[in-house]
């Protein structure tokens, strides 16, 4: 049999619905992987890529960090951390972590520049604080950039977090991993669908987040001056 028709009834046997080891299981600790790396990531790069935005300071800093940031080898770097703090999830996380900054930072920032400085220069001249202009003009119109920036993370973690696999967690990989020790490349093809699926299923969902937050941008007050 082919490749292709073994892959079908690897994902459509019914075997492979129930259990520890079974594709909902598998497909609920990748979306948790996911999950907890954009968060954490979001908690470090989003509220630093918006001073960044807002100040102008860093902004060469933070150019070269996310070049420097996305030139790593995931791979390797899952590696060397496994080596010194151990198997476990603690590896995987920063070095998908450290995958999911960049396009979360530069999102935040480039959001912000990209409102326009007439605006920003219009609600301080009605007395508005700077945290007042971040959190009510630059904030709602940069959104659309900003879950741009999420997005492409959540798209860059999703196709990379299956090296979970190589340091024993589960997560899709762990199809990929377990059929390539028996050769076994309907199982091996098959994580990496359900992985394309995933991707495509979770890019829809951002993409109309993405939308939504075009739609309800707040217009931009004229200038009185």
């Amino acid at each position: 049999m082919s490749v292709v028709s073994d892959t079908y009834d690897f994902l459509t046997a019914a075997d492979n619905y129930s259990g520890s080891g079974a594709i909902p299981t598998r497909m609920l600790e990748h979306v948790t992987y996911t999950a907890e790396t954009i968060a954490i990531a979001g908690v470090i790069a989003i509220p630093l890529g918006l001073w960044i935005g807002h100040t102008g300071r860093f902004r060469s800093v933070a150019v070269a960090l996310t070049g420097a940031l996305r030139a790593l080898p995931t791979l390797g770097l899952l590696t060397a951390l496994a080596l010194v703090v151990g198997i476990g999830l603690t590896a995987p996380l920063i070095s998908l972590v450290i995958l999911a900054v960049p396009p979360l930072l530069a999102g935040a920032y480039s959001g912000v520049e990209s409102v326009d400085r007439q605006t920003v220069d219009a609600a301080r001249a009605m007395g508005m604080t700077e945290m007042q202009i971040l959190r009510k003009v630059e904030i709602p119109l940069a959104l659309p950039i900003i879950v741009g920036g999420i997005r492409s993370g959540v798209l860059q973690v999703v196709a990379t977090a299956t090296v979970a696999a190589f340091v024993g967690l589960g997560g899709l990989g762990r199809f990929i991993i377990n059929g390539q020790a028996i050769s076994d490349y309907a199982q091996m093809a098959a994580g990496s669908v359900l992985v394309v699926v995933l991707a495509l299923v979770l890019d829809g969902i951002f993409a109309g987040l993405q939308q939504l937050a075009t739609g309800r941008r707040p217009a931009p007050q004229p200038s009185t001056a």
